[in-house]
């Protein structure tokens, strides 16, 4: 079996595949604030559940801290989100042009033609139109996030809603509640307003062909769906695997890293009892000032990684030598 691990900023994924990518088992866990805890705790959970944890012959990680976590779990491949969303989606369905991802701060468009991704684009540092934006708004509304989409469902009026900034968003629906507007025509406004503000911001300038496939935290809610399906006048697949599609993709490349190379993984799930941790220091070395993160493990530096010429991390190489 083969593991897939896609730290983000909200949540963080775990997928366990097979030698035919079957589906073996998946998990997906909040990341709240500390990669390093989520990680371990998923690893506990999966572990737990695995019939042979000595069958997991490769790791692969990707998300914003898949570096980070790739040194934490030997890992046996690093990739960005795009490329592991595009295997994990092709291994489903194979025909996908257009594959929409909306996680919890990051929104993400990937173009696909005959198998192949040949264009993306990303979004700004603006959390508007995503998972976390549908969080905090959530609590002001003292509504489950998950619950979000069947609000939308039931709305009767249509509450325009700004999109292109969480403030004005905020102080619209602050608004249309003095106004007198339900909840159900509020929430369905701004899953419109996502929607709006992604294709605005993500999409734009891209062409969007069938079979769109949307995956990632906010594709569990059917308000966005529908308001997606509405906006774009194609039908929207949700895959069933829509949240941990990242994690699927890196596992799948973590097979084809290990069987290519034919090495041997020093992955063990012991790793969750061990004690790791980072620290920073800023660089002196010249005026850039680069801050240096440090991974600990049981309190001894195994990586360093922020410097911008990479003196830091020559430094990583030239201490894992053997001394002479």
């Amino acid at each position: 079996m083969y593991l897939g691990i896609d730290v983000g900023s909200v949540s963080t994924n775990f997928a366990v595949i097979d030698v035919d990518k079957k589906v073996i088992d998946s998990l997906y866990i909040r990341t709240e604030g500390d990669p390093i805890s989520a990680v371990k705790r998923g690893l506990r959970e999966i572990q737990a559940r695995l019939l042979n944890e000595e069958a997991i012959k490769g790791v692969g990680t990707t998300g914003s801290a898949r570096y980070l976590v790739g040194i934490l779990v030997n890992a046996s491949v690093v990739k960005n989100e795009i490329i592991a969303h595009a295997i994990g989606t092709l291994n489903f369905i194979p025909e996908v042009k257009t594959i929409i991802e909306i996680g919890g701060q990051d929104s993400k468009i990937i173009i696909i033609r005959d198998g192949i991704p040949v264009d993306f684009n990303m979004n700004t540092i603006c959390a508007a139109g995503t998972g976390s934006f549908l969080d905090h708004q959530a609590v002001r509304l003292r509504i489950p996030v998950e619950e979000f989409g069947e609000y939308a469902l039931r709305a009767k009026t249509k509450a325009n809603i700004a999109g292109r900034c969480t403030v004005f968003a905020e102080s619209d629906m602050v608004h249309k509640q003095q106004l007198g507007f339900s909840k159900e025509d509020i929430i369905n406004g701004l899953c419109e307003a996502i929607v709006r503000n992604y294709l605005n911001n993500v999409g734009k300038g891209k062409e969007i062909l069938a079979p769109v496939v949307f995956q990632g935290g906010v594709a569990a809610n059917k308000g966005v769906v529908k308001a997606l399906q509405k906006e774009l006048g194609i039908e929207i697949v949700v895959p069933k695997y829509y949240d941990v599609m990242g994690a699927i993709g890196a596992a799948i490349l973590a097979m084809e890293e290990t069987e290519q190379a034919g090495d041997k993984t020093n992955f063990d799930f012991d790793i969750a009892d061990i004690s790791f941790g980072t620290v920073s220091f800023e660089c002196s070395g010249c005026p850039n000032h680069c801050e240096v993160i440090e991974v600990l493990k049981a309190d001894k530096v195994v990586d360093r990684s922020g410097s911008r010429c990479g003196k830091w991390e020559i430094q990583n190489v030239r201490e894992r030598l053997p001394k002479i």
